[in-house]
């Protein structure tokens, strides 16, 4: 069967990309929006557009209600995009009892990958090498006896991603504090104080895979993404493929992602991320769904990824795609991505989201430049939300990186 009527259970730039994809296929749109949000620009690109009860981001995170909207709308798949649902095991289960597809991988996959630690036990029985860490989750004498014996330590939380939860330890004295704070914030954050820790790199780089797959044992991968431009542990540009990476470690690297979602049969798409030190690599989580930086992906392989997602889910193989990995030609050229938010940078030196009419909205157009947003003049900006306004992205056929962070420098 074909995926027939969506529910998009997001907001933003994300809602409208899926929104756009649905409308390639054919599909019958149903946008949400949370009280707040009556005049945000996905509701105008949707088929039919329905409130939640609640404000900001909780009714985004509200299953149940999503659910039951679903339901009283006709609807036969849900897609959750980035964050909020889209990693919640518990409620791919509930959509898969009310017979709704929910668009990603299966309940299990998201269990799995949900705990980082489980996930690192998975790759090292796969032969994948990871970083020396804590087996499963830690307390603080465990963290300052793990910093006793490897030194500079990265504390993360079990659940959840973005950098919620995360701080590097080069003194074993500010062990104590720091681990209670990213047990609050990962608590917060991701409903689960359980944190882990891993031996530190300075200066690693930090490399992903895209993978796709059908659930039949079949998976492909679409080349990697580099993401080595991060702000507190969150991602600012990401280049497609990583320049300068030797063919054989790239080798090494798909061909490690590629035995990972072999392992759990994986179903619709996903990302593997490893930190590269040298000619070394590690694992280091998977992400489960669909990335905010899955665009420069589509870009070098003129692949739908939302689209394939979508038919993903209402039960195409990847042969029926022309996806299987011998199908999937090289990448075209170079992509590269870079994240506009709305923030206010505060006292302490942290960032917060920040709220305003966009008196003036003016996206770069031409040859090569894409632009995602949910931005229009005279929009009233949210800081209950994420910050993230717009994502830029350049595409350039030819192999020039210095020329490609010209010409996003210029869009910019």
């Amino acid at each position: 069967m074909s995926v027939k009527k969506l529910l998009i259970a997001n907001r933003g730039e994300i809602a409208i990309r899926i929104l756009r994809a649905a409308a390639d296929l054919g599909i019958a749109t149903v946008a949400i929006y949370a009280q707040d949000e009556s005049q945000s620009l996905h509701l105008s690109k949707a088929d039919e557009a329905v409130a939640l009860p609640g404000r900001g981001v909780a009714a985004y995170l509200d299953s149940a209600g999503i659910l039951a909207l679903a339901q009283e709308m006709g609807c036969d798949a849900i897609h959750p995009g980035y964050g909020f649902l889209s990693e919640n095991a518990e409620f791919a289960v509930a959509c898969a009892q009310a017979g709704i597809a929910f668009v990603g991988p299966g309940a299990e996959t998201l269990y799995m990958f949900g705990d980082k630690a489980a996930a690192r036990d998975l790759a090292e029985r796969n032969g994948v090498p990871v970083l020396p860490g804590s087996q499963g989750a830690t307390d603080v004498a465990g963290a300052e006896a793990f910093f006793a014996s490897h030194g500079a330590t990265m504390i993360k939380a079990i659940a959840g991603g973005g950098g919620r939860g995360m701080r590097a330890i080069r003194d074993g004295g500010e062990m104590a504090a720091a681990h209670a704070l990213c047990q609050a914030e990962a608590l917060q954050a991701f409903g689960n104080g359980d944190v882990f820790v891993e031996r530190l790199l300075e200066q690693p780089r930090h490399i992903e895979v895209q993978i796709i797959g059908d659930g039949s044992g079949a998976i492909s991968h679409l080349g990697e993404r580099e993401c080595s431009i991060q702000r507190r542990h969150q991602k600012l540009v990401e280049t497609a493929p990583a320049p300068g990476l030797a063919p054989e470690l790239r080798d090494k690297l798909t061909q490690a992602a590629v035995t990972l979602a072999g392992a759990v049969d994986y179903r619709n798409v996903g990302t593997f991320e490893f930190l590269v030190d040298g000619v070394d690599f590690h694992f280091i989580e998977a992400n489960p769904r669909l990335q905010v930086e899955h665009t420069v992906t589509e870009e070098v392989w003129g692949i739908d990824l939302v689209q394939s997602q979508l038919r993903l889910a209402g039960g195409a193989s990847l042969a029926d795609l022309g996806l299987l990995q011998a199908d999937v030609g090289p990448p075209r050229g170079q992509a590269m991505q870079v994240r506009i938010n709305m923030e206010t940078i505060a006292a302490d030196g942290g960032v917060r989201p920040t709220g305003g009419i966009l008196e003036h909205f003016e996206m770069p157009s031409g040859p090569g430049i894409r632009v995602d947003s949910f931005g229009y003049a005279g929009y009233r900006t949210l800081p209950s939300y994420d910050s993230l306004l717009a994502k830029l992205i350049a595409h350039s056929q030819g192999n020039d990186f210095a020329a490609l962070a010209q010409k996003t420098y210029r869009a910019l």
